[in-house]
């Protein structure tokens, strides 16, 4: 079980270098992922009221969670964003 908040967990996790590389690999979908999550604990809200600010159901934000976010319009990301209260950035950078 895991105790505490999920950041919390994936934190710990990104002490394994295996994990940690894992998880970098996944850029950018895991950001994404990683502030969201962070966005929606910090201001206490559910799915369902996220979804709700949307204007979509709770299981269709639950599928794009799981998904990371993979299939997500800019539009939907958008309204992400809208009902996080948050500012959507989408850039380009070159590699380091």
């Amino acid at each position: 079980m895991i105790k505490g908040s999920f950041m919390d967990y994936i934190n710990e996790q990104m002490k394994n270098p295996e994990f940690k590389e894992a998880w970098d690999n996944f850029n950018p979908e895991l950001e994404l992922l990683k502030s969201f999550i962070e966005i929606k604990e910090k201001k206490g809200l559910t799915q369902s009221e996220i979804a709700k600010r949307m204007g979509t159901k709770q299981p269709a934000l639950s599928r794009l969670q799981k998904e990371l976010f993979e299939n997500a319009t800019i539009s939907t990301l958008k309204k992400l964003a809208l009902a996080l209260d948050a500012r959507l950035i989408v850039k380009f950078q070159t590699k380091q």
